[in-house]
């Protein structure tokens, strides 16, 4: 009973959120009422604050049903790049949405849609790097890492679906993926110890 209580509540969600989609496609966010999405997909107003706060909270289901679990379904070090690529699909497919979400937004609230799975997926990426380069990495240095390229992150796909960036997600990617690796490796070499007698350093000799 519970099982079919559930799946009965996810296909309204989505019914509903279907129905908001279609409206963002056509005018702000703003603009849009619980009225509005509810008389559109066939449903009593009040049933809409059964399953969501308000048309924001409808917003953040939707997109981490749609975009975020993109990449939960490709975690790994090598394995996220493809759910990171089927992200940039998604965005480049609903792109009318997406940008109407993030006009009618503040970057803060929007970046909140994201960010936790975002956070948990490259951080569990940068472990895993870690592990395989046998890295004692201190967990400081790993959350202060996540929380940088997560920052980077976002702000890349914010920029490329505004259209500031022209550089194919492919070869954002590509980018993304190796900056990351250089960049564990760098720590791990630099936690190795101090470089060999006569092996010059930055420090020692600046620009």
């Amino acid at each position: 009973m519970r099982k079919r209580t559930y799946e009965a509540s996810e296909a309204a969600k989505r019914e509903i959120c279907a129905a908001l989609k279609a409206l963002m496609a056509q005018k702000p966010l703003n603009k849009i009422t619980v009225a509005e999405v509810m008389q559109s997909c066939g449903m009593a107003r009040q049933h809409f604050y059964y399953h969501f706060e308000d048309i924001y909270d409808a917003v953040r289901w939707m997109f981490n049903q749609e975009a975020v679990a993109l990449l939960r379904k490709h975690e790994g070090v090598m394995l996220w790049q493809d759910g990171l690529l089927q992200l940039f699909q998604y965005l480049q497919e609903n792109r009318t949405v997406c940008l109407c979400a993030l006009h009618s937004l503040s970057r803060e609230h929007l970046k909140r849609f994201f960010q936790t799975d975002i956070h948990a997926i490259i951080q569990s990426t940068i472990q895993r790097i870690v592990k395989k380069l046998n890295y004692q990495a201190p967990d400081e240095e790993v959350d202060l890492l996540t929380k940088f390229y997560v920052g980077a992150l976002a702000n890349l796909i914010e920029e490329w679906l505004l259209g500031d960036i022209q550089e194919t997600p492919e070869e954002l990617i590509r980018f993304a993926d190796q900056l990351l690796k250089d960049h564990v490796r760098g720590a791990a070499l630099r936690m190795a110890g101090p470089p060999p007698a006569g092996e010059r350093t930055y420090e020692e000799n600046p620009l």
